[in-house]
């Protein structure tokens, strides 16, 4: 057992390095049994960190075989260094000196997939956040940055493909059967970014053109029977470098752009510099084994690795600390894109669902942080939603803030002003306020304080003067280490609706003019009132438009002024808002007719307002869907007081069998409608195509709920004769979820029958069943566990099967028993000896433990003291569950 907490790091210790590396010289002799690394390094004094002395030279290194050490040409014995697990240190004898080393490190053994490790036959990396120090021993931090000539040697029959970050420079053949590739990458990098891939790969091709007519190749590799999955990632890839030419003028700046898929990677995709790293799950997409949501995630994935080569790579992260200033701009920055080539409303609103369900309840929870962390033990653990998503939600406030146009001004100004550097949140915040004039250092609380503001909105009327006063009081609950918060600066946006549904000209007092019906307020004290004068009548608000900033709003709202606001309401996202507020209430009162033991009784005003909607052929049809679907389970838990998981279960499935009741007809017929035009055309991924079937899938979900042959034959007729993944999955899910046992199992070896040479398709085999509410989820789980296509080595598979369980199906999960918690703990256990990054990002839902009742607290603690207790934890795992106990 762990007895003393390893080392926090606190971004107030930042100190700049005492070295820098100005040239990077790697040669990799790749074996089965073995790597040789060897290392030639120019270094100098850094000049910013000077004093008199020279200090002593500290390198990161981690599993590393030391087999020579030469300093200027110097070979270097035991008594000239000092090594440990974790560095190797010695002392320069001058300002500037070539540093040269040998090491032997095993790849075919690393489970961690940190550093270099094999994916089934191929060689790969994975560097961020401190992954490079497991390859050779280096300045492993992010404000050191080296330009980086890469030599990679290894047998040609197994890895006739060598790739690394840059433009190749040089190759050949060796007489044992062996070759080599060189690869030159003329812009200085840290070596979170560095790349590797040794394999049997084919290729897709393609070329761009870009904005100042330099012609850049565009490659995909990819292993052989994946081939004829490549071409959506190659589409969105093109349409990525154009998008970011026109929106943000920025262009690609080598002669070739790469992309690898590879099954075995902690995260989705990797930005390396001209040499992007993707889990095969992020660049894979067919018709016939990628959903409607895969394919938009992989566009969405591919544009934000490319993304990074300017927001992330061309201007970098000067600390970890920093992390959000890649991450959350780029998110933003990815989410512009997708908005621009799908549905903008739906975008939005998916976004800050998975938003208030996840990063809300991360704010919430013990492993609260702010955007821009004040310490960590261990960095991987802060790859947090709190990071990217809520880090994407402050840039976009800023554009709110500066306006489209001042905040283009302010990116040019950013990237032009530190190209080539490793800079700071305020670096970003400071090109802003330059390029616009504006002042944003109340703004920046955002990035160092934690949590989720509440802001509480209260409103008057005067009739005499026409006068219409709203009041906004913002709070922010204490979170760790943060007992007492400032006022936030909190965009909002509004507009007024009159009882004809008309919106009202909005003037504040003291204003000349009315400025739109639509506008933006700035709440900056804790309590703060707006008036608005000329106002012929009470208006109904329409608060927070677009969901202009990641607070939670209160405002007493009736059922009817909603349904109002569902039908009235010029935003889209705000009529959606409408319909979930409302679902809420509703959903409320049934979970407390169920805890008290009474019939549960939905009120018709939601019915009738789903109707209406339904009903609506004028409505996009992916509005139309987002707007049916009751919020799940998990967003209804985060919102709870006290969690009642059950009671929440029965609501929710009570209110959606009483709406596929009444609205029965109208679904029938939109579903038939729909599932004809998919007969009809062939499968094409685009986002009216998209909305087309999500309206579909969702209808037979409701339909499916009333038990009707003539449904279940209809879903069978779905299941069977789809061209695409996106119908045939849905018709499988809806079965398993069914009372309809002989033909829920007929599908499910179908579907595995077909599929069971497709890992990806598999991992939706494995999480349709393991995310089930259906009786009996656990024993499902460890039967998926025994299956001859699950490994708990491989990342996608644990994420299928073993996250899809904890984190998907709560009534099972949470099992009183706390059998689904014991589960959970002992994967964790197993998981932490063979990837730790994996295994601390499992403990999530056992963090949440506050949120329960006290005998499901009582059980989740004591699994959590239970996986402490278990021995010699890694620093990933350490950290969460102490901060989770504490």
């Amino acid at each position: 057992m762990r007895t003393e907490q390893p080392k926090v790091i606190h971004l107030k210790d930042y100190q700049a390095p005492d070295y820098l590396i100005d040239e990077t010289h790697l040669t990799f002799e790749l074996y089965e049994d073995r790597t040789l690394v060897h290392a030639r390094l120019a270094m100098q004094r850094n000049d910013a960190a000077a004093s008199s002395a020279l200090p002593p030279l500290l390198l990161h290194g981690q599993e590393l075989e030391l087999l020579s050490l030469s300093l200027d040409g110097r070979p270097l014995g035991l008594g000239d260094y000092q090594i440990d697990e974790n560095s190797l240190s010695l002392q320069p004898d001058a300002a500037s000196f070539v540093l040269e080393s040998t090491v032997c490190i095993h790849p075919e053994t690393n489970t961690a997939l940190e550093g270099l490790y094999k994916s089934g036959k191929m060689f790969c990396t994975q560097c961020e956040a401190e992954g490079f120090r497991k390859i050779t021993y280096y300045l492993d931090r992010p404000d050191v940055m080296s330009s980086f000539t890469t030599t990679v040697k290894a047998d040609q029959q197994r890895y006739p493909i060598l790739l690394s970050n840059g433009n190749p420079v040089a190759s050949g053949s060796e007489d044992d059967g062996r070759h080599w590739a060189t690869w030159e990458d003329p812009f200085k990098k840290p070596a979170y970014l560095f790349a590797l891939v040794a394999g049997d790969l084919w290729c897709v091709e393609d070329s761009f053109t870009t904005m100042s007519g330099r012609e850049v190749a565009l490659r995909i590799y990819v292993e052989p029977e994946n081939i004829d999955k490549c071409q959506h990632a190659m589409d969105s890839l093109k349409r990525s470098m154009r998008w970011d030419e026109q929106v943000y003028g920025r262009e690609y700046d080598l002669d070739i752009f790469m992309i690898v898929a590879v099954n075995d990677f902690n995260m989705g995709a990797m930005e390396n510099k001209g040499l992007n790293i993707f889990n095969s799950s992020a660049v894979l997409a067919r018709a016939e084994t990628a959903t409607d949501a895969a394919h938009q995630r992989v566009e969405a994935i591919v544009a934000h690795e490319y993304f990074h080569n300017w927001s992330g790579n061309r201007v970098t992260c000067r600390d970890w600390f920093q992390l959000s200033l890649k991450e959350g701009f780029t998110v933003f920055r990815d989410a512009g894109f997708s908005s621009d080539m799908n549905s903008a409303t739906v975008k939005r609103i998916e976004d800050v669902a998975y938003l208030r369900t996840h990063q809300f309840a991360e704010d919430a929870g013990p492993m609260a942080h702010p955007v821009r962390p004040d310490s960590f033990i261990e960095i991987s653990n802060f790859y947090t939603l709190t990071v990217y998503e809520k880090g994407a939600e402050v840039v976009r406030m800023i554009q709110t803030l500066l306006g489209e146009e001042g905040f283009r001004k302010g990116s040019d100004l950013y990237f032009e002003r530190h190209d080539g550097q490793a800079v700071t949140c305020d670096d970003f915040v400071k090109a802003m306020e330059d390029a616009t004039g504006a002042d944003l250092q109340q703004f920046k609380r955002w990035y160092s304080q934690a949590g989720t503001p509440r802001l509480a909105v209260s409103e008057a009327y005067d009739p005499s003067t026409q006068r219409y006063s709203l009041t906004f009081r913002q709070s922010c609950p204490p979170t760790p280490g943060q007992a007492e918060k400032l006022p936030f600066v909190i965009p909002v946006k509004l507009g007024l609706l009159d009882s004809q549904g008309r919106e009202i000209p909005l003037r504040l007092v003291g204003e000349g003019a009315a400025v739109g019906t639509d506008r933006v307020i700035s709440v900056t004290d804790a309590e703060q009132c707006f008036t608005f004068v000329d106002t012929p009548e009470q208006p109904l608000p329409s608060l927070l438009r677009g969901f202009s900033a990641p607070v939670k709003l209160d405002f007493p709202y009736s059922r009817d002024q909603l349904m109002y606001l569902m039908q009235h309401d010029s935003d889209g996202f705000n009529r959606w808002e409408a319909g979930q507020q409302l679902s809420v209430q509703v959903l409320r009162e049934l979970i407390d007719q169920q805890q008290r033991g009474e019939a549960m009784s939905v009120d018709q005003r939601l019915i009738s307002a789903l109707g209406s909607v339904l009903d609506n052929d004028r409505l996009d049809q992916a509005m139309v869907a987002e707007m049916l679907s009751l919020p799940g389970e998990a967003y209804l838990i985060e919102i709870s007081e006290v969690a009642d998981v059950d009671a929440i279960h029965a609501a929710r499935e009570h209110a959606r069998r009483c709406i596929a009741e009444a609205l029965f007809e109208p679904l029938w017929r939109r579903y038939q409608a729909n599932r004809e035009l998919s007969r009809q055309t062939p499968y094409v991924a685009q986002s009216e195509h998209f909305a087309r079937r999500a309206l579909q899938n969702i209808a037979l979900s409701y339909l499916m709920l009333s038990e009707r042959r003539e449904v279940l034959a209809a879903c069978q007729e779905q299941f069977e004769t789809a061209d695409n993944m996106t119908e045939r999955l849905t018709a499988m899910a809806v079965m398993v979820n069914s009372p309809f046992e002989a033909e829920r199992s007929a599908a499910l070896a179908t579907f595995a029958e077909a599929f069971k040479d497709d890992p990806l398709v598999m991992d939706q085999w494995f999480s349709v069943q393991a995310g089930s509410a259906m009786p009996g989820g656990l024993e499902r789980v460890h039967h998926l566990m025994r299956h001859a296509a699950f490994t708990i080595k491989n990342p996608n598979k644990v994420r299928a099967v073993i996250g899809a369980f904890a984190n998907q199906n709560h009534v099972n999960f949470h099992a009183l028993d706390g059998s689904g918690y014991r589960f959970l703990a002992d994967q964790i256990i197993m998981l932490n000896a063979l990837n730790p990054q994996i295994a601390s990002r499992l403990l999530t839902p056992l963090t949440r433990w506050r949120k329960y009742d006290d005998a499901r607290q009582a059980l989740m603690r004591g699994e959590l003291e239970r996986v402490l207790a278990s021995g010699e934890l890694s620093s990933d795992v350490f950290e969460v569950v102490s901060k989770s106990l504490a």
